[in-house]
């Protein structure tokens, strides 16, 4: 199924964005420093992947109300040709901004490994969503603190297959 997982010391320094403080930070911070590197990078370097292993894409949605492009790095879970996403917010009680824009425009580019394609999303529910939460959580155990303090709110998780599959 999904196949990266964070090197030892990586996992060790996942406890500072899954912590309150460090994801109050990073949830205000953290897009202002990646967006530039990873587009310098071509998405192959990022603050998260470097430090906690975690993949992270940029996700290029088209604005809900705006209409307009919008970019913002995001955790990205492969499973094949597929990438995994968690709406988590840094459990916030509201979902991200590129959650709804991807439920009103499933179509959505991804910066992935240095190349650009075009995705289709689909929110996945039941046993196909649980099974991808598990195998998330053991990536990053940032989103079992994130679904914890959401408020009630279920983390969606979403399924990007490549457009033409």
């Amino acid at each position: 199924m999904l196949r990266q997982q964070p090197a030892r010391w990586q996992r060790q320094l996942q406890w500072i964005p899954a912590s309150r403080l460090g994801a109050w930070l990073f949830a205000r911070t953290l897009h202002a420093i990646d967006l530039p590197l990873l587009r310098a990078t071509r998405g192959r370097l990022s603050v998260p992947g470097v430090l906690s292993g975690l993949p992270v894409v940029t996700l290029t949605t088209v604005g809900a109300k705006s209409g307009l492009p919008r970019s913002v790095p995001v955790v990205g879970i492969e499973d094949g040709e597929r990438v995994v996403l968690i709406a988590s917010s840094y459990g916030r009680p509201q979902h991200p901004g590129w959650y709804y824009n991807l439920r009103r425009n499933p179509d959505v580019k991804l910066m992935l490994h240095g190349k650009s394609a075009t995705y289709h999303a689909r929110e996945v529910i039941g046993e196909e969503r649980a099974a991808y939460w598990r195998r998330a959580v053991s990536i990053y155990r940032g989103f079992a603190a994130y679904q914890q303090r959401s408020g009630g709110r279920i983390l969606p998780v979403l399924v990007l297959t490549p457009s033409g599959e």
